[in-house]
């Protein structure tokens, strides 16, 4: 049987998917096979396997970190928001059902059983499981059916790093306060603190870590210094989608929800500017990992805009994925996107529908099947295709040629693609129109079901050198580098941090090695 260590945190968003990661690729690095696993997920970032079943994007990365293929063992309960109360239920990769909250608070212990397979068919091919939980280990009104935190911890037995987030400040209160709830059995599982994010001296903090020692006799396993990492994060508390800036330049006004917020703005007319890339912050947005890359690519500017007026300024308009695309749809209209975006197309400023937004682009979306609630709701009709929602989840990993393209996206037919399909029922085309199933364009409008389409390096060069030419922007064509030479680089990197603020030989001896 494998080992185990359990990564927890004070709250949500104290970067617990990224430690997990991190530590993952030390031992990995130090000879150890490693597996990754969190019993419980809510995100709507999420990854498709090869055997086409869905898990959190976390633990697809954390799979990475570890040198494995991702597995639905590594995440064997994935819950997608699709409202305030309601849910869609994943189990072992496949979707249950959309159930209320409250029902499935009754009855998630029933899935114990799926929990402990998927974590001993792990313990198979593994010396070392790395287990990361959820939120906080002590809400206290959860905890009598808790089984991803605590609750999880007792059944496998694993002992507990506990991180708190300095960043926002209060981290002594953070640990103390949740300690403090804890059951003295379920404090002596916690190992070892962990401070997360610190700037700054940390010789600074360290008479507050004496100081602490009043109040708490778990030990400090170490301060993780606060470092900018391209690496996936957990959507719901992912900086990209909630820091809020304007930036001013000039006649450029962009509302921005990105963690780019550092780079310069130039002025539009300037020949040699960056690209601008406008992503709509639908409220249900989903995969939002599907841009990471142009994160990394200089020259490019990516903005999550939920602001009509700030489009005008965009070189491409990209509607992403949603895990409530009638919803969103309706946001659409009630925020005057979707007029503006219409009026862009009569422009001929680029567009981009990926999955839930390829639909949106359609002439219509039937939900017949009840799959969001029902009903028929008109697209944006940019694209001359109808969609009809069923029961059945397309989930497949995709490699593709680009057929023939038409209009601005012609010098990207014929092109090698690969990604993933994660939607509900399926969209059908006017005979009218020369399609393959992987991408249709109409004009200067593209839609595809593809996640991570523009991952791939040849595509998205392409299409940046097409955007720099109809922009008159006179730049070399940046290099695109594949995703996960960036992800592996970056944990390489997050791994070299971790062993100079971690007490890696504490960390040993509470795995038991």
């Amino acid at each position: 049987m494998a080992k185990n260590l359990m990564i927890q945190g004070t709250m949500s968003g104290v970067g617990k998917s990224i430690l997990t990661a991190g530590i993952l690729r030390v031992l990995k690095q130090d000879g150890y096979k490693v597996a990754p696993f969190k019993s419980q997920n809510m995100a709507l970032n999420s990854y498709v396997t090869k055997e086409g079943r869905e898990i959190g994007r976390a633990q697809a990365l954390q799979a990475q970190a570890c040198g494995l293929d991702p597995s639905s063992d590594m995440n064997p309960i994935l819950i997608k928001p699709m409202g305030d109360t309601t849910s869609q239920i994943i189990v072992n990769g496949l979707p249950l059902g959309n159930m209320k909250a409250r029902d499935y608070f009754k009855n998630k212990k029933s899935l114990i059983p799926d929990i402990q397979a998927a974590y001993d068919r792990l313990s198979k091919d593994a010396d070392i499981i790395v287990i990361e939980g959820a939120g906080s280990p002590v809400e206290i009104n959860l905890r009598d059916n808790d089984i991803v935190n605590m609750g999880l911890a007792q059944i496998l037995d694993a002992p507990v790093l506990l991180a708190g987030d300095i960043d926002p400040g209060g981290v002594f209160a953070q640990l103390l306060g949740t300690v403090s709830l804890m059951s003295p059995e379920e404090r002596n599982r916690v190992k070892g603190l962990i401070i997360n994010k610190f700037r700054g001296d940390v010789t600074l903090l360290e008479p507050g870590l004496s100081m602490f020692k009043k109040y708490c006799d778990i030990p400090f396993a170490g301060i993780v210094p606060y470092t900018k990492l391209s690496l996936d994060e957990e959507d719901s508390v992912s900086q990209r989608l909630t820091v809020n800036n304007k930036f001013k330049n000039k006649n450029l006004v962009i509302n921005t929800y990105s963690r780019v917020i550092n780079k310069s703005i130039t002025d539009r007319d300037d020949n040699t500017r960056n690209l601008i890339i406008a992503v709509i912050r639908l409220p249900y947005i989903s995969n939002y990992t599907d841009f990471t890359i142009f994160e990394n690519i200089d020259g490019v500017d990516l903005y999550y805009i939920d602001d009509p007026d700030s489009l005008d300024k965009a070189d491409l308009v990209i509607i992403p994925g949603t895990k409530n695309t009638i919803e969103d749809l309706e946001w659409l209209r009630k925020k005057g996107l979707s007029d503006k975006i219409q009026e862009l197309s009569c422009k001929e400023v680029p567009i981009i529908g990926i999955c839930g937004g390829f639909q949106m682009l359609g002439k219509s979306i039937a939900d017949t099947s009840g799959v969001e609630g029902g009903g028929v709701v008109k697209g944006l009709g940019l694209l001359p295709i109808e969609t009809e929602f069923t029961s059945y989840k397309n989930l497949r990993q995709v490699s593709a040629i680009t057929p023939k393209l038409s209009g601005f996206y012609e010098p990207v037919s014929d092109t090698p693609i690969s990604g993933y399909e994660i939607h509900m029922g399926s969209s059908i085309l006017d005979d009218s129109t020369d399609h393959e199933d992987c991408v249709i364009t109409r004009k200067n409008v593209l839609g595809t079901y593809i996640h991570g389409i523009f991952d791939t390096p040849s595509f998205t060069q392409k299409l940046i050198k097409l955007l720099y030419e109809k922009n008159g922007i006179d730049r070399d064509i940046p290099v695109v580098e594949e995703l996960s030479v960036t992800q592996d680089r970056e944990l390489d990197r997050l791994a070299d941090v971790l062993r100079q603020s971690l007490d890696l030989e504490m960390i040993y001896r509470i795995i038991g090695l």
